[in-house]
């Protein structure tokens, strides 16, 4: 059992970048904390995708995918001394979605016994249950141990033929740092470009 929770939250990333409308996409930061500062990153140490005191493929995935993010936003990779420490996290959630069946309205007063709708039309709630897929990326100022910025993309896990592959967690990773307003060294957060989808 513990291993099929260990597969499926490792090939979580995958799954999400799998969703025929892609996940949502949030980000959030600090408007306090001065990004100027910032020029070097490193990962925590142990990672949240991290298990009982080893690296997952997951996290390795995701650690090359911000990698590359985050030195295309000219930030330095240091493992000794960094100004920002990255951490993942990620779950997976069973969810129920019901929908109320339509009121019968007078509309079907002309059937008045003779003879019923058609089968499963109108008759009982809809009920659809799937997976729910969170990818948590963290930013957070190494010096003050304070979180200073979160990009989360959450959506429904669907497809399970590319699930944990290097692609995917390039592809989830890079629409979750599409949220992310800074370079390194820049105070001033970019606006996104809106003529972008």
């Amino acid at each position: 059992m513990k291993a099929l929770k260990l597969l499926a939250a490792g090939s979580m990333t995958g799954l999400l970048a799998a969703c025929a409308s892609g996940p949502t996409v949030k980000s959030d930061y600090d408007h306090q904390a001065d990004f100027a500062q910032y020029r070097s990153f490193g990962f925590m140490s142990p990672l949240g995708t991290d298990r009982a005191g080893y690296s997952t493929l997951l996290t390795e995935r995701l650690k090359t995918a911000t990698r590359g993010q985050m030195e295309m936003r000219g930030y330095v990779y240091s493992a000794s001394n960094p100004d920002l420490l990255v951490n993942f996290g990620a779950k997976l959630q069973q969810k129920v979605q019901v929908t109320p069946a339509a009121p019968m309205g007078p509309y079907y007063g002309y059937r008045a016994g003779f003879y019923g709708g058609w089968p499963g039309y109108g008759w009982g709630d809809d009920v659809y249950q799937y997976t729910e897929g969170t990818l948590n990326i963290d930013l957070v100022d190494a010096r003050r141990k304070q979180l200073v910025w979160e990009g989360v993309a959450v959506g429904e896990v669907q497809n399970t033929d590319i699930a944990g592959s290097a692609e995917s967690a390039d592809k989830v990773v890079a629409q979750i740092f599409a949220k992310y307003p800074f370079r390194a060294g820049v105070a001033a957060p970019q606006l996104p470009d809106k003529s972008k989808p």
